[in-house]
């Protein structure tokens, strides 16, 4: 086992120095020196340099290459937050069909409904989700509550549940987890605000710009 890691790690090796070599030969620096040294050679068969010439070559290779910027790898782009909302609507789609699926308090119930309709009306397709693509911070928060916040909230209060049953008289599960979705609500509130504001700054702009435009 120990010889088959040692090969592996051999050959991951090679792989990555025959990966460095190809990537110099197709950088500009080899290039610039490569046209350089052919320059060289021409420079050579003309008697330039005398038996020197193979220094002039690799002077001249050096000299490309040096001068030659460096290769700059290409920027990573952004994700499109317009897919990235698509797959979090079937997310939500499978949170909603699991949260179905348990038994929770009646009080936690309700505010845990309020708290559905609301992320499913800033998911709903259309200009609102729109609004969301436009904000990647609030586009995250949202993310952030549907995919981790709200199932780790129903999954600690069951099993709080059950230990609760064993050794009753501990604080109860049910009341924690109306505080934790009083806070994921107030979250989401603030959220929608905060695009509701963004989308009432830009009504203004564009009353500013007309307004502007009509006086000019």
């Amino acid at each position: 086992m120990a010889t088959s890691r040692t090969a592996r790690a051999a050959r991951a090796a090679r792989s990555a120095a025959a990966g460095k070599v190809l990537g110099y030969l197709e950088s500009k620096k080899n290039l610039a020196g490569s046209a350089c040294g052919v320059a060289g050679l021409g420079l050579g068969f003309a008697g330039v340099g005398g038996t020197y010439w193979p220094v002039v070559v690799a002077g001249l290779y050096g000299a490309g290459a040096l001068i030659a910027p460096p290769d700059v790898a290409e920027k990573p782009e952004p994700p499109d937050l317009r897919e990235e909302l698509g797959v979090l609507r079937e997310d939500f789609a499978r949170l909603r069909e699991y949260l179905a699926a348990v038994e929770l308090p009646p009080a936690a119930g309700g505010k845990l409904s309020e708290l559905l309709e609301l992320y499913g009306a800033l998911l709903d397709p259309g200009w609102v989700a729109e609004v969301l693509a436009g904000d990647a911070e609030s586009a995250h928060v949202l993310s952030r509550a549907i995919r981790r916040d709200l199932p780790d909230c129903v999954d600690a209060y069951n099993r709080a549940r059950w230990w609760n049953r064993l050794t009753p008289g501990t604080e109860s599960p049910e009341r924690h987890l109306e505080r934790q979705l009083s806070v994921l609500f107030d979250e989401a509130a603030r959220l929608t605000a905060a695009l509701r504001d963004a989308d009432s700054r830009r009504q203004q702009t564009h009353t500013a710009y007309l307004e502007d435009r009509g006086r000019s």
